[in-house]
C-alpha cells in the first residue's frame, strides 16, 4: 500500500503535522485526549453489547448471536484501522467526522433493528437477508468506525507531545481497555435496567457525539479550517437532534412496535429483572396470551391442552408431593391440583413478577384457577438448576419440567445430563418426571436429543407428542403467532427411575378426566412420535450442549 506521505525519521514530526496549536498545556491536552479515548471506548462496547442483547432477544440462541456480532465487529475493526491510515494527515477532522457518524449509527442501531423486527415479522426464517442481514450490516459498520478511531487517536496524542511508539500505544490502550470495562459493566447493571435497550443506545450515542465533537472542536480547532469547523458543528448538532428526537418519541415507538409484534390487545408490558413480560387479551372474551422475552408461553386457546398433556400422564401413580420447575403462570399447578391425594406442590420459578401476575392479574388468575391461593402450593424463587442441587433426595413423587424450549441457549443447561441427574435424585424410587422438549415435527433432532440426554442420566423414557388444535401457541423460540409459522405439535417425555413408564391417564378413583385428551389419542400420538425417532444422538451436557 502506498502511503500519502513518506514516513518521518524516528523522533521527528511527520511533514503534515506542523507545530502543535493547543489552547491548553500539552500535559492537560494529553489527559483530555486519553479521557476522550476512555469515553469513546465505553460507548463502543455499549454498542456491541446492545447488538448482542437485542439479537439474542429477537432471534434467540445467544451464543450464535454473540459470535456473529463480535466476530464481525472485530474483523471490521481491523479493516477500519487500515482504512484510517489514509486519514492521518487530517487526524482531527477525520476523528470528529467518524465520532459523529458512529454516534448516529450506534445510537440508532437498536431502534432500527427493533423496527425491522416489529414490522417485518419473525426473524427465524430470514437468516440470509432481511433483519439478519441488517444485524450484520450494523455490526460491520460500527466495527469499521471503532477500528478507525485507533490510528487517528494515536496521531492526535503524538501531535500533542512526541513520545516513543511503545509508550503511546500503552497509554492509548490503557485508556481504551479501562473505558471498555466501564461500558461493559454499565450496560447490564445501569443502562439496561434503568433506561431499557432503546434509550440506552440513544443516550450512549449522544454522549459519544458530545465527547468526540468537544475533543476535536475544543482541543484541535487550530488544526481545522473554518469550513471544516462549521461542517463538524452542523454534523454534531444534526446527530444530536436526531437522537434527541428519537429519545422523545421512544415511548410512542415502543408502543407502536409492541402492537405490531403482539397485536393491539396488549394489557401488561413490563421489564422485570429477568425478562420482558407481555400479556395480551383475557378480557371481553378474547383469549389470553402470555409472552416471556417475546416467546409465546401461554396461549389461551390451547393452554389447557398443552398443560393437560404435560401433567396428567405423570400423575398416573403416587403423587403426594409434586415439584414444578418453571410454570410460574400457575397453569401446570392448576392441573396438578385437580388430582386427589396431592398434599404439597412446590413451584420453582426464577421470576417473581410472573408469579405475582399469576396471582393478581384477573384474567391470568382466572385461567390458572387461582392456583396460588391453594395452601398446598409453595413458591420458591430460584433458578431450577441451582435449586435442584440443594433439594433433598427422593422427595418428590412427580417432577414437572415446564421450562423454555431446549433450542434457546439460556435453557440448554436445564435440558442437560447434569440437570436430569439432579431431577432423578429428587424423585422417589417409583417417581416420574415429565419434560416439555419442544415440537417434534419441526425440530425432531432437538426432541430426540432431549430423550437421549434423559436416558444418559439413568432414566427410562416414554416419548409422546400432542397435536395442537390451534397452532397459535408455541412454547419455543418461534416468535411468530401466524398459523403458518407456529409449531403444529408439542413434544413431551415421561421418564422414571426404575422401569419404563406407561403412558396412561389417571385411572384411580376420583382422578380427573382431561377435557382435551383421551387414552386412545395419547397412545396414537406416542406411536406417531416414535416414527420420527433419530438414533445415534449424543447426550447434551452443560459443557457440550447439543441443542
Amino acid at each position: 500500500m502506498i502511503e500519502p506521505h513518506a514516513p518521518a525519521p524516528p523522533g521527528t514530526r511527520p511533514p503534515w503535522a506542523g507545530p502543535p496549536r493547543l489552547p491548553v498545556r500539552p500535559g492537560t491536552g494529553r489527559f483530555l485526549v486519553l479521557a476522550g479515548v476512555f469515553v469513546c471506548a465505553a460507548c463502543g462496547l455499549v454498542y456491541e453489547l446492545e447488538l448482542v442483547a437485542l439479537a439474542s432477544y429477537l432471534i434467540g440462541d445467544s451464543v450464535t448471536q454473540a459470535s456473529v456480532v463480535l466476530s464481525v465487529m472485530v474483523f471490521a475493526m481491523g479493516l477500519g484501522s487500515l482504512a484510517a491510515k489514509r486519514l492521518r494527515p487530517h487526524a482531527a477532522a477525520g476523528f470528529g467526522a467518524i465520532e459523529a457518524l458512529l454516534a448516529l449509527v450506534g445510537g440508532s442501531s437498536a431502534l432500527a433493528l427493533y423496527a425491522v423486527f416489529a414490522w417485518t415479522g419473525d426473524w427465524g426464517g430470514m437468516w440470509a437477508h432481511g433483519p439478519r442481514a441488517l444485524l450484520v450490516a450494523f455490526s460491520l459498520t460500527i466495527g469499521l468506525l471503532i477500528g478507525a478511531e485507533v490510528p487517528l487517536l494515536m496521531e492526535l496524542i503524538q501531535r500533542i507531545r512526541r513520545q516513543d511508539a511503545g509508550g503511546a500505544v500503552a497509554d492509548l490502550f490503557a485508556a481504551d481497555y479501562v473505558g471498555a470495562l466501564v461500558g461493559g459493566l454499565a450496560f447490564p447493571f445501569l443502562l439496561l435496567p434503568l433506561l431499557g435497550q432503546l434509550s440506552s443506545a440513544l443516550i450512549t450515542g449522544a454522549v459519544n457525539a458530545v465527547v468526540g465533537g468537544a475533543l476535536v472542536l475544543g482541543l484541535f480547532r487550530g488544526d481545522l479550517s473554518r469550513r471544516a469547523r462549521w461542517l463538524l458543528v452542523i454534523a454534531n448538532i444534526t446527530v444530536l437532534g436526531i437522537l434527541a428526537s428519537a429519545a422523545v418519541l421512544v415511548d410512542d415507538f415502543e408502543r407502536a412496535a409492541r402492537h405490531a409484534v403482539y397485536g393491539r390487545d396488549v394489557r401488561v408490558a413490563i421489564q422485570t429483572d429477568v425478562q420482558e413480560v407481555v400479556i395480551t387479551g383475557g378480557t371481553d372474551g378474547r383469549p389470553l396470551d402470555l409472552f416471556l422475552d417475546g416467546r409465546l408461553r401461554v396461549g389461551g386457546r390451547d393452554a389447557r391442552r398443552y398443560h393437560e398433556a404435560l401433567v396428567h400422564p405423570a400423575m398416573s401413580g403416587e403423587h403426594t408431593r409434586v415439584l414444578i420447575l418453571g410454570g410460574g403462570d400457575g397453569l401446570a399447578a392448576r392441573e396438578v391440583l385437580r388430582h386427589p391425594g396431592v398434599h404439597r406442590v412446590d413451584v420453582v420459578e426464577v421470576d417473581p413478577e410472573v408469579v405475582r401476575l399469576a396471582r393478581e392479574d384477573p384474567a391470568l388468575s382466572r385461567l390458572n384457577g387461582d392456583a396460588y391461593d391453594d395452601t398446598r402450593v409453595h413458591v420458591m424463587t430460584d433458578d431450577a438448576f441451582r435449586w435442584l442441587r440443594l433439594a433433598p433426595p427422593e422427595t418428590y413423587d412427580v417432577v414437572i419440567s415446564d421450562l423454555p424450549d431446549p433450542g434457546i441457549t439460556a435453557s440448554t443447561k436445564l435440558y442437560s445430563q447434569e440437570f436430569y441427574g439432579l431431577a432423578r435424585r429428587a424423585l422417589t424410587p417409583h417417581g416420574r418426571l415429565a419434560v416439555h422438549a419442544g415440537p417434534v415435527s419441526s425440530r425432531p433432532r432437538v426432541f430426540w436429543t432431549a430423550d437421549a440426554t434423559l436416558r444418559s442420566a439413568g432414566l427410562r423414557t416414554a416419548p409422546y407428542r400432542v397435536s395442537g388444535r390451534d397452532s397459535g401457541f408455541t412454547a419455543g423460540p418461534d416468535r411468530s403467532t401466524r398459523p403458518t409459522r407456529a409449531p403444529q405439535d408439542w413434544g413431551f417425555i415421561l421418564a422414571a427411575r426404575e422401569e419404563r413408564p406407561v403412558l396412561r391417564l389417571g385411572t384411580a378413583e376420583g382422578a380427573p378426566r382431561p377435557e382435551t385428551l383421551t387414552q386412545t389419542g395419547l397412545t396414537a400420538d406416542a406411536r406417531a412420535a416414535e416414527e420420527t425417532r433419530i438414533g445415534g444422538l449424543g447426550a447434551s451436557t452443560v459443557l457440550h450442549p447439543r441443542y
